[in-house]
């Protein structure tokens, strides 16, 4: 990068429950090693614990091992705030964290109380402070941190028929706390960095471009607190861009790079595999048989990796990296034709979202559309 350039990448979910996670890391490992700060998040605990928290679908705990793949491919930073992250309980998170610890992968969103859960994870690049800060917006409510309860840090978001906050409902209605809680933080953290990046878990699973109705909001609310961009995950699907006070929304930044076979029909986990059943009934889709580790909707392999550029005087660029997802869930760099018809996609979907228009030029720059 030019002299006071700062490079960050952002990538969506991390579902590695396969061996040879470097294998599966290797397509898009490149380019996160080129950046001066690579960030994902880890969608699972990485635990042998075989305790399953009950309401939720449960994941598995993935290989603990695997952490070390992730630094290996160039990520420094991870979310951990999700839906997932408390399905092995307390020790599955503690043993996420102390397997982060050793792997040298900053964190932050989940913890064994509610304070930890919230501490933004700071690093220096080129001089100067990055600190993010990663919310669950989806629920469950037993998977939040409390004073005394490991758990994920969350901002509530409210359904609209009083029903409990959690993936299944239809949430809608922000919370005056998630509010309280946005500001708050946000203003702790700009007292130790220059930038702060906000992490939400937030929106409608498996559906093109449809945001729900709280996202945008939101989002909005973290930058007018003072963050400097918001990157969203959870609907294993890419989701459209936009830019509020010149700010970056990426609203979902899709599959960063699941492999599992816990989504699957054919497998012993009765739960799970009626959740792959009803999953298809529900959101009207059909799998690409080819893809039997990452069973998605088929638009799902439009993926990519957000690129934000900081400049010395804090100005921001924001890209997008083109990632296509290969069967049978391998993600890489999308390269020539492909690579344009990706980033058309994210102009579609933008448009499609009900949210300006953006142009992503030649080089991957986005742009609000003239």
């Amino acid at each position: 990068m030019p002299n006071g350039e700062i490079s960050i990448v952002v990538i969506g979910d991390l579902v590695l429950d396969e061996p040879d996670a470097d294998h599966w890391l290797a397509g898009i490992a490149p380019a996160l090693r080129q950046a001066d700060l690579a960030i994902g998040h880890v969608e699972v605990p990485h635990s042998d614990c075989e305790y399953e928290m009950p309401g939720d679908i449960p994941a598995p705990g993935a290989p603990p091992e695997n952490l070390q793949a992730i630094a290996d491919a160039g990520i420094a930073m991870v979310s951990l705030a999700g839906n997932h992250v408390a399905d092995c309980g307390a020790q599955g998170i503690a043993e996420t964290v102390s397997g982060l610890d050793r792997a040298g992968v900053l964190h932050c969103g989940a913890g064994s109380n509610i304070n930890l859960a919230r501490k933004p994870a700071v690093t220096v690049v080129e001089g100067k402070r990055i600190a993010f800060l990663s919310y669950n917006c989806v629920g469950p409510e037993a998977t939040w941190a409390t004073a005394t309860k490991a758990g994920c840090a969350y901002l509530p978001i409210r359904a609209n028929d009083g029903s409990p906050i959690s993936p299944r409902a239809n949430l809608s209605e922000i919370d005056t706390e998630a509010y309280d809680i946005l500001r708050s933080d946000i203003a702790a953290a700009r007292d130790l960095a220059d930038f702060v990046l906000v992490a939400m878990h937030k929106g409608i699973v498996h559906t093109p471009a449809k945001l729900a109705p709280y996202e945008r909001d939101l989002a909005r609310a973290a930058i007018d607190a003072g963050c400097d961009a918001v990157i969203g995950h959870h609907a294993h699907i890419a989701r459209g861009i936009e830019f509020h006070r010149g700010k970056p929304i990426f609203h979902g930044l899709g599959n960063g790079c699941v492999v599992t076979q816990a989504l699957t029909l054919d497998q012993d986990h009765p739960a799970r595999r009626e959740w792959a059943k009803r999953r298809r009934e529900t959101f009207g889709f059909e799998p690409d048989p080819a893809y039997t580790l990452a069973p998605f909707h088929p638009e799902a392999r439009n993926a990519f990796i957000g690129h934000l550029v900081f400049n010395e005087n804090g100005n921001l660029r924001v890209g997008v990296i083109p990632v296509d997802v290969e069967p049978p869930g391998r993600p890489v760099i999308a390269e020539g034709g492909r690579a344009a018809e990706i980033a058309k996609y994210l102009e579609q979907i933008t448009s499609r979202a009900g949210m300006p228009p953006i142009d992503i030029d030649e080089h991957g720059f986005v742009s609000e559309a003239a």
